[in-house]
């Protein structure tokens, strides 16, 4: 057994699962679909439903895909891409640590994931199976650019918060 397939089986047997339960939790948790439409309408994704969907399925099929170690790294950019969105809509300007709202969650689990993408799945997975093993800075800097540009994109389109009270209006 070498030591990076059983480090990248740990890493996709935390993350993966980890990821599907959190979209699991948007569609079958206390508020089901509904209490998270509501909470991202709060947020300012429009529309809404739409949004919760696509987050909770996303969550989903990243957090197999990774649990599974299959097509490595775009499980890695769809997680970066859902933290990315995470961190702008929900975390942003509330600090670091993410008892008080602030980003370390979602940096956290990121990182893990683009490092995931440059270890690769290893010997133990899906990929490995079928001898498809993608790693290196490559596959690190794909999962990377194509999460947080998807981010991007989504924000760039669909993302209208109500301005604060407080505060003027803003363009993104």
């Amino acid at each position: 057994m070498k030591g990076q397939d059983v480090a990248a089986l740990v890493l996709r047997a935390t993350l993966g699962p980890m990821l599907f339960a959190h979209g699991w939790n948007k569609v079958a948790g206390p508020g089901g679909l509904e209490g998270t439409t509501g909470w991202f309408e709060a947020l300012g994704l429009k529309p809404a439903e739409v949004h919760a969907r696509m987050a909770a399925g996303t969550e989903m099929a990243a957090g197999v895909g990774i649990t599974l170690g299959a097509a490595n790294p775009l499980p890695a950019a769809a997680a970066v891409g859902l933290m990315t969105v995470a961190a702008r809509t929900d975390h942003r300007g509330k600090g670091f640590f993410v008892f008080k709202g602030g980003w370390e969650y979602v940096g956290v689990v990121g990182g893990v994931a683009v490092a995931l993408a440059a270890l690769g799945n290893g010997r133990y997975s899906l990929d490995g199976l079928l001898r498809c093993r993608r790693a290196g800075a490559g596959p690190a800097l794909l999962a990377a650019g194509l999460g947080t540009a998807s981010a991007a994109a989504l924000l760039a389109m669909c993302y209208r918060p109500e301005p604060k009270p407080d505060e003027p209006p803003t363009d993104h």
